[in-house]
């Protein structure tokens, strides 16, 4: 008997007629030569973007906003913001991001000083933020005045009184002034080493007139302790992506331009067909206005669909048609392609013609098995919606139902997602059964902080890895494409099996 068991890619994935999805797969074991912690799941999301570990968070409004990418980027994966608002909110979620981890707090939450108690009471409610700075004119800017926090207004009965009357006035407090750092102003580490010095939690930064410019926080140090891996670009800032239409129009082209200005690192294109014209037509036009931004196309799920995008300049693929957990496939979605084939057709293809546009697993993934298989098959990233719902940093608020905690998860396609429908009744029936949406709308039982739920998902990667041999992912994509790896096709029974014995499932 050979020492080959099972099937390898190209025998399992050419067989004519059949097509197979995640849980259709089991990987046979390699010999383990290292242990879990050793597997370096560095990869890339884009030609030039590099991310420490393989996450991507989908650009869904009820997934990805400016929380949730900081979460990704820190835990060393990526967000890719919505394009379901205006050019100048979506921008401002960029411009958030990249301001977070470069330290400068530019926005910090700021009052006026005949705001109440109860102002910033409603400030924590919706941000969860408890220091507030207060200026002459409530804004960033204006002459600073003083501080509250927490410990100024914690045990105070009456919340209308006026926030002048328990605040610490700015005489009081450790200020940075901009133009006292050496050279060209106030640099962060600069900052940073007088924040550490004084031992506050906060520091405002104010210019020459004493008005308002940013702030430094003790977290943000703490910050850099806590994530070694977080993706950042040339200038120590996080990195993000956007999504956007691809539609070589006058508004989205100018969309593009103010999130280049913004900041993003790469734009991500959302569209369920990505092979037509109106796409190339896109990405051809805005390389030409921004050759250094990579471009993320797709949706695909065939070497056919894949080529033009490729020809005109792709820096990645989104691969995945009709596998979304919110897709009523039954209904409205008859073409497609199951996913471990689509992945595994597109990321042959991309090998076959020498490209570095690395693949991405758009959908279809529910739990680190998942993960696992669909790099084993040759992508680079996977994108995950319904994995980081109803997380701590998703949008939404939580709210109770049977006694459990829930969050609004919908697609991209959701009658209630596009800003324009409108249900006939509290019913939410589609007041037009005939032109049905192709996604649906859900509530998903609230799962704490991505930054607990990713590292557990990674872990439970890296051990799969281990289980293969395979210490790093492109060896891993080597070995699929030198048929080193092998696999078996499991029945529905053999998979509960595995379920059962403790699969880690999410």
């Amino acid at each position: 008997m050979g020492t080959n068991d099972g099937l390898d890619a190209d025998s399992l994935f050419n067989t004519p007629g059949f097509g197979y999805n995640f849980d259709d797969l089991v990987c046979l074991p390699g010999r383990s030569k290292s242990s879990a912690d050793e597997v370096n799941l560095a990869t890339r999301f884009s030609r030039n973007i590099a991310i420490a570990n393989p996450i991507a968070s989908s650009p869904m409004d009820s997934v990805t906003e400016a929380p949730m990418a900081i979460a990704m980027a820190l835990l060393g994966g990526i967000g890719v913001i919505h394009c379901n608002c205006s050019a100048v909110e979506q921008a401002r979620q960029i411009r958030k991001v990249k301001s977070f981890r470069h330290g400068f707090i530019m926005d910090p939450q700021v009052l006026s000083p005949s705001h109440t108690v109860q102002h910033i009471d409603a400030l924590t409610r919706q941000t969860g933020v408890k220091t507030v700075l207060i200026t002459e004119g409530g804004a960033v800017g204006n002459k600073l005045l003083g501080i509250v926090t927490s410990r100024d207004i914690d045990h105070l009965q009456d919340r209308s009184i006026a926030l002048e009357k328990v605040m610490t006035p700015s005489a009081n407090m450790v200020l940075a002034r901009e133009s006292e750092g050496a050279g060209q102003g106030l640099k962060l580490a600069e900052a940073n080493a007088k924040l550490r010095a004084s031992k506050k939690g906060k520091m405002p930064i104010v210019n020459d007139a004493n008005e308002l410019v940013a702030m430094v926080s003790r977290r943000d140090l703490k910050t850099a302790k806590e994530f070694p891996s977080a993706s950042q670009d040339a200038n120590k800032q996080l990195l993000v992506g956007a999504a956007c239409t691809p539609l070589a129009s006058p508004e989205i082209l100018d969309r593009v331009k103010q999130l280049v200005e913004a900041g993003v690192d790469v734009l991500v294109l959302d569209s369920a067909q990505g092979s037509s014209a109106q796409q190339i037509e896109f990405v051809k036009k805005a390389k030409y206005d921004y050759p250094n931004l990579d471009i993320v196309c797709g949706n695909v799920v065939t070497p056919r669909q894949a080529k033009p995008l490729l020809d005109a300049g792709a820096d990645g693929l989104r691969v995945g048609m009709g596998c979304s957990s919110l897709y009523s496939g039954n209904e409205v979605v008859a073409v497609g392609r199951p996913q471990a084939s689509a992945v595994y057709h597109v990321a042959r293809f991309c090998k076959e013609l020498g490209s570095q546009v690395p693949v991405i697993a758009d959908g279809g993934v529910q739990n680190s098995t998942h993960i696992a298989i669909a790099l084993t098959l040759g992508a680079s990233a996977v994108m995950c919606g319904s994995l980081l719902a109803a997380t701590e940093e998703s949008p939404g608020t939580a709210f109770f139902h049977n006694g459990m905690r829930l969050k609004n998860y919908r697609g991209v396609g959701a009658l209630e997602a596009m800003p324009n429908s409108e249900s006939s009744s509290s019913s939410g029936v589609d007041p037009s059964p005939t032109l049905p949406s192709e996604s649906v709308a859900c509530a998903v039982v609230e799962k704490g902080s991505v930054k607990s739920l990713v590292p557990f998902m990674l872990e439970a990667v890296r051990r799969d890895l281990r289980r293969l041999g395979i210490p790093n992912v492109p060896q891993l994509h080597e070995d699929l494409f030198n048929h080193n790896t092998r696999f078996h096709i499991r029945t529905p029974g053999a998979y509960g099996a595995v379920g059962a014995q403790g699969s880690t499932i999410f």
